[in-house]
């Protein structure tokens, strides 16, 4: 298949969307990004890589970096890890107290924020320290991206610690029912900080071939995860993955996928490809109004999706 012409092809399809929809303005440092941006890559498993667009445009990967703590948690605690966190979708705003509170401080999934939060106190405690945990996460996804470059924005973690009043909230509620083990504003700052690494298309969509090809990179050959957990990832990543619109995206597209506000959002397609696509501006859901667009394209052109 000539991916680099089916690439081409979406580029041009997609440009009456790229630019709809808004950033993401509630953090002051991703507000003056400029929405008219576009990238996408594929990254085949002999680290082939076709690109078009912005691909080589770092941009904030926001709560795509929640697949990465997810999948060291998950290494770490094993099934036991779901105690504290439920692998259900969520229904309702990926930061939404209301249903934290009424289902007793037990976030529903890993990918809405009380869940990643939770799951960052969770590293936190296994690695005994925040320093080694913020240097774990940031090893971990610089190994997996085969770059040793990544670094996480300083500026846009002191924004959102500055900004994020309903994540500290979230925090909180979840300690008040004995649901957070650090303190508080350690695992906000934590969960802030690899929120903030930055990264690009390229990078990212070579990151996601661990997932693709069972829990081991097919590169390297190491494997970071077993069989049995790549499923399980993959399988929330399908139905959370982009918070109450994981439905709308399992039915247009149908691939697992992990969005982020950044405006990137990764996929995978078991066996097959790791796929990143970038574009600032969100829909009402706070997923990339015109990356979406373009996997819908991807798969419809292609007909490589799961179903």
């Amino acid at each position: 298949m000539d991916y680099q012409a089916v690439l081409n092809e979406i580029a041009e399809e997609i440009k009456p969307y790229v630019g709809e929809g808004k950033v993401a303005d509630y953090i002051p440092a991703l507000a003056e990004v400029d929405p008219q941006q576009f990238g996408m890559t594929l990254t085949l498993f002999d680290g082939t890589q076709y690109s078009v667009g912005d691909a080589d445009t770092p941009f904030s990967i926001q709560s795509i970096s929640k697949l990465f703590t997810f999948t060291l948690a998950l290494d770490a605690y094993g099934y036991d890890l779901y105690r504290r966190v439920g692998r259900e979708p969520s229904g309702n705003p990926f930061n939404s107290l209301v249903q934290l509170e009424y289902e007793h401080g037990i976030p529903r999934n890993p990918f809405i924020n009380a869940g990643a939060i939770n799951v960052t106190d969770a590293l936190i405690s296994h690695y005994d320290s925040v320093a080694r945990t913020s240097k774990e996460i940031l090893s971990f996804i610089r190994e997996i991206a085969d770059d040793g470059m990544i670094e996480s924005d300083k500026e846009v973690t002191e924004s959102e610690m500055q900004h994020g009043f309903r994540n500290r909230a979230l925090a909180n509620l979840m300690k008040s029912f004995g649901n957070l083990d650090n303190d508080v504003l350690e695992v906000v700052h934590t969960y802030f900080e690899h929120c903030a690494i930055a990264m690009n298309s390229r990078t990212l969509s070579r990151a996601m071939l661990y997932l693709a090809n069972h829990g081991e990179d097919p590169i390297t050959g190491k494997k970071f995860i077993t069989p049995q957990q790549a499923k399980r990832i993959n399988a929330i990543m399908l139905t959370c993955g982009h918070y109450d619109a994981s439905g709308d995206f399992a039915f247009h597209v149908g691939l697992p996928g992990k969005s982020g506000v950044g405006g990137g959002i990764v996929a995978v397609i078991p066996k097959v490809m790791g796929i990143c696509v970038w574009s600032p501006a969100l829909n009402e859901q706070g997923n990339s109004l015109a990356g979406t667009k373009a996997l819908e394209l991807f798969t419809s052109k292609t007909g490589l999706s799961i179903f």
